[in-house]
């Protein structure tokens, strides 16, 4: 998506070879007209399975799966990182482990929000270890439902995130594949200029 790759080229900074910053646009401030643009993007890969919901995790997955969901009209639900008061029974828990926070952490959604047989779409801005992706797919899988597939903003190569969500028989779809952090730069898949499945 050439939009998304000439902003992370503007405005991401490289932290070190493993983290990019993209707060400007992404994850704290958001870009409104590049998050409908993502939300498309997803929705026209996506648009023939059937999807009935959309899953994310809070907060930084929740603009682009609301995008997403706009755009195939679905329902979006998001995992929450905390548990409320209103937020104690019936409900779909697993442990999810974040590298850039360096913490493990329980997410917790409402088993109302997600039925059996459902074909669920899980949407996030970044996918480097696969760890947040693959605590969704567990909460998915637990109420019975189907991953149809994962979309992502932003994807980090050089990480092993994508191999372990294939090897789950899962569909990887990202917008944005980074092959390098190194030098202070960032180096995209060449075949990634129209986001496409690789």
């Amino acid at each position: 998506m050439k939009e998304l790759l000439a902003k992370i080229r503007e405005e991401g900074q490289v932290i070190d070879e493993h983290i990019l910053k993209v707060d400007a646009f992404l994850n704290h401030q958001i870009d409104p007209v590049l998050m409908q643009k993502i939300g498309e993007a997803f929705a026209r890969y996506f648009n023939k399975k059937a999807v009935t919901k959309i899953v994310t995790l809070e907060s930084s997955g929740i603009a682009p799966a609301v995008m997403a969901g706009l755009a195939l009209g679905v329902p979006v639900v998001f995992a929450r990182k905390k548990q409320s008061l209103t937020l104690k029974k019936n409900i779909l828990t697993t442990t999810v482990y974040s590298y850039t926070k360096q913490e493990q952490s329980d997410i917790f959604i409402s088993k109302k929000f997600i039925h059996p047989k459902e074909q669920v779409l899980i949407i996030d801005d970044f996918l480097a270890r696969g760890e947040a992706a693959i605590g969704l797919t567990r909460l998915v899988q637990a109420a019975q439902a189907e991953v149809v597939g994962i979309g992502i903003v932003i994807e980090k190569s050089f990480q092993e995130g994508r191999q372990k969500l294939i090897d789950l028989g899962l569909d990887v779809y990202s917008l944005a594949r980074i092959q390098s952090l190194k030098n202070n730069k960032v180096a995209f898949y060449e075949s990634e200029e129209a986001g496409v499945k690789a």
